[in-house]
């Protein structure tokens, strides 16, 4: 049976991120619209617009120690196991999400991209929270609109950057990418060379990126700039309604989450601490 384990990191102590793990009140700000729970009476449970078919009931809890919880999770016509567990490591604080079964990485069946990217964006929020910073947001599972919008303390021109240049964008969404920074240019996550259906950029300048996929979809980003600060609008549009891309907006929000971060936390380093997936070129991605 295949499993994927994604760690993030965080200043916050071990109690701190207990508490946000175990707490209804601590599920209901990073991970679901709901939650219960209750650890003597064996109850964990999440639901709401914000979790993959979001009926009650779908969650049970398996076993709790001091430092990690463990539940089954029925979606998808599929029974999950699921563990958080924390440690100090190195003077920071490293939360694990396993889960078993675990799809190959890469893109394909969009029920599997939704496993596949669902606790990148969630263990975001958790972060964030346990430091005391707003979460970052989340996935509206209840409709097929997909548009967020997020306020970021740097200028337009520094997030069009992180954006377009391969490098800066390597270091908060943790993946290669290539492009060709002009209108009409190409852009791919991967390399030119290879992808053989890379997006076309439709628009860029200091307030504009517009990407057109091959199958129709469009991802654009709109940014205002007033007093130091950028207000982002996020929208993917062009897309079968009945079948919204879920999986892929799951994880374009959780690396603007670390884009965010990137531009307003001194002494910044990715949150993200090291993936294992199944369908990684070499098994395990660690970052700085």
């Amino acid at each position: 049976m295949s499993t994927g384990v994604v760690r993030v990191r965080t200043t916050a102590p071990v109690a701190r991120v207990y508490e946000a793990l175990t707490t209804t009140e601590g599920l209901r700000t990073w991970l679901a619209e709901h939650a219960a729970v209750d650890l003597a009476q064996g109850t964990f449970e999440f639901w709401g617009r914000y979790t993959p078919e979001g009926e009650r009931g779908r969650q049970k809890l398996l076993s709790v120690d001091d430092t990690s919880v463990s539940f089954s999770w029925f979606f998808f016509d599929e029974n999950y196991t699921v563990s958080l567990g924390i440690e100090e490591r190195d003077g920071e604080t490293v939360i694990a999400m396993t889960q078993s079964p675990y799809p190959s990485w890469g893109p394909g069946d969009d029920q599997a991209e939704i496993v596949q990217t669902f606790w990148a964006l969630v263990l975001a929020n958790l972060v964030e929270h346990v430091e005391g910073r707003p979460v970052f947001g989340f996935c509206d599972f209840s409709t097929p609109e997909q548009r967020f919008e997020t306020d970021i303390a740097a200028s337009p021109e520094a997030i069009i950057d992180a954006l377009i240049d391969p490098d800066v964008f390597a270091r908060w969404f943790g993946a290669r990418m290539e492009i060709e920074p002009h209108v009409g240019g190409r852009w791919t996550m991967g390399s030119l060379e290879t992808d053989e259906t890379p997006a076309k950029i439709l628009a860029l300048d200091s307030e504009h990126f517009t990407l057109e996929f091959q199958e129709g979809m469009v991802a654009s980003w709109e940014l205002k700039g007033s007093e130091g600060k950028t207000h982002l609008t996020f929208v993917q549009s062009g897309f079968d309604a009945a079948n919204p891309p879920y999986g892929p907006w799951l994880g374009w929000l959780s690396g603007f989450a670390d884009l965010k971060r990137m531009l307003e936390v001194p002494n910044w380093r990715p949150m993200w601490h090291s993936m294992e997936m199944p369908g990684l070129p070499d098994g395990v991605l660690t970052l700085e």
